[in-house]
């Protein structure tokens, strides 16, 4: 009998470490973003190709863009929540429409420049996760912007007003509502159906950051760019909880530390890369970083930037306020207290 009980301990012993080993993942299944999206794919390959090793961790990592996995962009949270990815690269304006919480980071007009959209996301952090893990298992792991989201057109404009009677790309609620109460009519694309959109003329107009055009080849199938930005764009990486609960304290302080880095990177990228790409796009020097083409500069004018903060406080933030608070009720006062605050406005 002692004999036995010493052999099942000498063999607990030795299998105990594997169990524990067992706990911490050897794989990652990761979704990254569209492949029209060049440059952050690039980015987003080099960084979880590196991982495994930055980490310290032995993971073998499988990355593939949304679209050779065909996933699409509106699905991503409910796809985390799911299992069937452990780490997704998430288009947040389109996701949102599962939640319009989510979409309060970023709303249409309320940050148009690269500094004040950082204090938008920095104050809602916090509330954004917490909201994420409740409400799909998932965690942030990055947040970050393509950055100022411009227009492209394949009619000639002069003015935001021109916009009226045209069909424009939208990806989130509130950019739909802002283009509505320009005259025109929105339609719902992800980015890799809007240049075959605006080829075939199922679209006029399309926004989207001047890098992500540029790498999208949308000046191909456009004449007139309007860099008058509406927003940011936020994206974000995000893991299903269950995946991360498996590392151990030290792995998670490990992995967060490396993604913090690609945050910061993506944040310089969509800083850095922009201006270049608006000089690419009408065929200006310097223009060293992307495809040059010839698109004619819209000048942006006093009025039309007028026109999208007036926007903000009579269509944008009453539409947003109606559709979150229904979804959760503490909604409007928590965007006070964070985004609202930090910018300077304020859901009544």
């Amino acid at each position: 009998m002692n004999m036995h009980r010493i052999a099942a301990m000498a063999t607990m012993a030795v299998l105990f470490p594997a169990a524990v080993a067992a706990q911490t993942p050897s794989g990652m299944r990761v979704a990254g973003n569209l492949s029209s999206n060049g440059k952050h794919v690039i980015m987003e390959r080099g960084f979880f190709t590196a991982l495994p090793k930055l980490s310290g961790i032995n993971l073998n990592v499988n990355f593939n863009t949304m679209d050779q996995v065909s996933v699409q962009a509106a699905d991503a949270l409910r796809l985390l929540r799911s299992g069937t990815f452990d780490v997704m690269s998430v288009q947040i304006g389109m996701a949102s429409r599962d939640d319009p919480f989510f979409e309060g980071i970023d709303l249409i007009g309320v940050s148009t420049n690269m500094a004040d959209l950082k204090k938008a996301v920095d104050a809602y952090r916090d509330a954004f996760d917490k909201r994420l893990s409740a409400r799909f298992n998932s965690k942030v792991l990055t947040l970050w912007p393509f950055g100022p989201q411009v227009f492209y057109c394949n009619t000639a404009i002069k003015t935001l007003d021109d916009m009226k009677g045209l069909k424009v790309r939208s990806f989130t609620p509130s950019m739909a509502a802002l283009i509505q109460s320009l005259g025109a009519t929105p339609v719902t694309l992800q980015f890799s159906e809007v240049y075959p959109a605006l080829q075939r003329g199922v679209a006029n107009c399309g926004v989207t950051s001047p890098t992500s055009g540029n790498s999208g080849k949308w000046p191909e199938v456009t004449s007139h760019f309007l860099p008058l930005s509406v927003s940011g764009s936020v994206q974000g990486h995000f893991v299903n909880l269950d995946y991360w609960k498996k590392f151990s304290a030290e792995e998670q302080k490990n992995l967060l530390s490396q993604f913090a880095k690609l945050e910061g990177n993506l944040w310089d990228l969509a800083i850095r890369a922009n201006e270049d790409a608006m000089n690419c796009n009408v065929g200006k020097d310097p223009c060293t970083e992307n495809t040059k083409f010839k698109m004619s500069m819209v000048a942006v004018s006093p009025a039309d930037e007028k026109k999208v903060k007036e926007a903000v406080t009579k269509v944008v933030l009453p539409l947003w306020k109606n559709t979150c608070n229904k979804v959760d009720p503490k909604c409007t006062e928590t965007w006070n207290a964070t985004v609202g605050k930090a910018r300077g406005y304020r859901i009544e």
